[in-house]
């Protein structure tokens, strides 16, 4: 993969990655203050920016599968540990919506 290339999916991967953890902590605000619906579209927009993430990561990935090999930096260790922590992150966030939603119920 060429640097430019490289360079492009890394940005992707935390451009992406921070956009859904952005989402994910707004969806979390909205479930807090009760609008439930908000809190809903925000975390289809925080799933949308990881498979957005995914496409670059898959990009890279095939590349490596293919024999051409990556230089890893810093910057691309970054990317991964941005991209896995807004996975977790939107993951714990539908897990507080739904307790917000319980206790909203009840």
């Amino acid at each position: 993969m060429e640097d430019q290339q490289n360079l492009e999916a890394v940005m992707g991967l935390i451009m992406y990655g921070g956009n859904a953890k952005s989402d994910a902590m707004e969806a979390i605000a909205a479930a807090k203050a009760g609008d439930f619906e908000l809190a809903d579209q925000k975390i289809v927009d925080a799933e949308e920016s990881l498979v957005q993430a995914h496409h670059s990561q898959t990009g890279m990935l095939t590349q490596e599968a293919q024999g051409n090999h990556i230089q890893v930096t810093l910057l691309t260790v970054h990317s991964q540990d941005h991209l896995m922590t807004s996975i977790a992150f939107t993951d714990l966030a539908k897990e507080i919506i739904d307790l917000y939603r319980r206790m909203d119920n009840e």
